[in-house]
């Protein structure tokens, strides 16, 4: 690729965010906006892969709130003009056990829902299965139920954003990592592996390897990168945990690794992930080899709260959690090092599911240069990012000092 093409809007990262941003920049800009993707487009490096990913209004943050029920809209509107489902209401569940640390977060979730007047059902002890009898309730168990929880297609929502974008007139080019950025004039030049290009604004949605690319403007965020895995049970009772029939659900327990888990979806396994329940990594040393000590939490916890999903392990797959130090978003700008032109975002390992949304900001920001949505709690200037002592948590909506956890 010889000579240095110019656009208006170029997006490093094509994952779940980076691909939502050069869709909804194309919806206003066509063919002036380019996307940029280090490796094959559909690829399984990062945090944006696999079948189903949980998509609720339920947070125990009121902040997310707002947006959740933005990202719902967001992802009607890519539906709506491919024609492919992408999310998939079944329900959710929040749990927890009376008397632990989980119930006390679970309790800041109704405070936070019942804030935001968004509509929900508790169930108390067992009553639960009254609903849903696959579950092995106990007296002990609380839970909120929320109706417009669910799925929402990971693979199939990069896809679908990515061929809106092309097909609004955006170009897409993939195998073309980022090696340095740099100001030319009055415009940006990001140079990468495929040739140089030049834009008016920059947005950066890189992931694990944010810091990679900020690092030639300046910039670095305070990142901790850790190597999830999800396990796929072919459960012998399919017909029970299918989308029609099973809610996605969390148990909260105000400890780390806490389980949540999906209905049939895109294979006929059921699915369970352990959030935050993996080792530091980087995106270079991470691996792809399934934890087995993890695996058998994993079976031990289906056991437990729905013992007719359990079968053999069908498959086991890892992805990469990119996380704050208090683990919310940060979206900015790199206008403190000189570089006002480059926006930037950083999903903290639960942004998938508001992807569509956030894509729909960062496009926003680079076009109006102001947003509708508030994201005001999400730039670099708050103490979790610039204050060196403080103190790594991975939650949030709760102070660090309560020993609690959620799963975002």
């Amino acid at each position: 690729m010889s000579g240095v093409k110019q656009y208006d809007y170029i997006v490093v990262g094509c994952g779940g965010i980076g691909s939502a941003t050069v869709y909804w920049l194309s919806k206003r800009a066509g063919k002036r906006v380019l996307g940029l993707e280090q490796f094959k487009l559909g690829h399984d490096n990062g945090g944006s892969q696999d079948h189903s990913r949980i998509i609720r209004l339920a947070y125990n943050a009121c902040e997310y709130i707002p947006l959740a029920r933005g990202t719902y809209e967001a992802w009607g509107e890519a539906e709506r003009e491919s024609g492919v489902q992408l999310v998939y209401k079944t329900g959710g569940l929040d749990i927890a056990k009376k008397g632990t640390p989980g119930h006390a977060v679970v309790e800041i979730f109704a405070r936070a829902m019942t804030e935001q007047n968004v509509d929900f059902e508790r169930y108390e002890g067992e009553s639960i299965k009254k609903k849903y009898p696959q579950f092995a309730a106990t007296p002990q168990w609380t839970t909120l139920y929320q109706k417009d929880a669910g799925l929402v297609d990971a693979a199939m929502g990069n896809s679908v954003h990515i061929q809106l974008a092309r097909k609004n007139g955006a170009t897409i080019i993939d195998d073309a990592a980022v090696i340095k950025i740099v100001k030319q004039g009055n415009l940006t030049k990001v140079c990468t592996s495929q040739g140089d290009f030049l834009c008016r604004k920059v947005i950066l949605t890189a992931g694990a390897w944010m810091n990679d690319v900020l690092s030639s403007v300046g910039v670095k965020i305070p990142l901790t990168v850790t190597q999830e895995q999800v396990t796929y049970f072919g459960t012998p009772h399919m017909k029970e945990f299918t989308k029609d029939r099973c809610p996605t659900f969390i148990l909260h327990t105000g400890q780390k690794a806490e389980p949540y888990f999906l209905p049939l979806h895109g294979n006929t396994g059921f699915k369970i992930g352990l959030d935050v329940g993996g080792p530091v990594v980087t995106a270079q040393t991470r691996n792809f080899v399934p934890d087995k000590k993890r695996q058998e939490i994993e079976r031990n916890y289906v056991a437990e709260l729905v013992p007719r999903a359990v079968g053999p392990i069908l498959y086991t797959k890892t992805c990469l959690y990119t996380m704050t130090p208090d683990r919310n978003f940060v979206i900015d700008t790199c206008k403190k090092t000189g570089h006002p032109d480059v926006i930037f975002c950083c999903g903290a390992g639960h942004a998938y599911k508001f992807a569509a949304v956030l894509g729909k900001i960062l496009s926003q920001l680079a076009i109006d240069e102001r947003t509708t949505f508030d994201i005001s709690c999400f730039n670099m200037e708050r103490p979790a990012i610039i204050d060196p002592n403080y103190p790594v948590s991975f939650q949030l909506g709760v102070d660090v000092d309560d020993n609690m956890t959620s799963k975002l």
